[in-house]
């Protein structure tokens, strides 16, 4: 089993200039399933179809041990992003299906609360996530996929330096349908001058 470089009790935590990345807690369920529940149609369109019990204890609990199975096993980081200002929860992205041997690749995903959103933030923890795949994993590429109407998360990737490299047709079923999605990639050394627009 490959384990990720690092020891497991030095769970990742990454600092920028205005957001604080780490990994998910317990203590943070209710200001999670608070933001999650206000943002929802914000973030429906762009999500696999929630589930009845999609903001409950039990589930935020399932999901926090998947989250540190997938850590354990080294294929997978999920991070909550924190804005320094108040120390609120205002997103979360995920580093997953972490491969090494010939591939060295992980995908990337995220979600922003609508009351957060196109401020910045993302960009900066992208900012702080990508050296971190690049330079502590030890990762060769990073990819996300886009759904083509998704304009704004489309631009983010941009701006972080991610590439439109094709289309990957009926990929992902979000909220319910099969869809579309962009494939974006950044690969390793690309990432030195990351934009600085937005």
């Amino acid at each position: 089993m490959f384990q990720l470089p690092f020891f497991r009790r030095d769970l990742p935590a990454l600092e920028g200039k205005r957001v604080r990345l780490r990994m998910p807690e317990r203590e943070d369920y209710e200001e999670w399933a608070t933001l999650r529940a206000e943002s929802r149609a914000f973030l429906e369109p762009w999500e696999p179809r929630w589930t009845p019990d999609e903001l409950s204890a039990a589930s935020f609990r399932h999901r926090l041990q998947r989250s540190r199975h997938d850590y354990d096993q080294g294929t997978g980081v999920s991070f909550f992003l924190f804005e320094k200002a108040e120390g609120r929860l205002a997103g979360g992205l995920s580093l997953s299906n972490i491969r090494h041997g010939v591939a060295q690749s992980a995908n990337i995903g995220y979600w922003m609360g609508e009351r957060y959103a196109g401020h910045g933030l993302m960009l900066e923890a992208l900012q702080l996530v990508i050296p971190f795949a690049f330079d502590r994993l030890r990762l060769h590429r990073l990819e996300a996929a886009c759904i083509p109407s998704n304009a704004r998360s489309m631009r983010l990737l941009e701006k972080a330096g991610f590439q439109r490299e094709g289309l990957l047709r009926s990929y992902l079923r979000i909220n319910g349908v099969w869809q579309d999605h962009h494939l974006y990639a950044l690969i390793a050394g690309e990432h030195q001058q990351p934009s600085r627009r937005g």
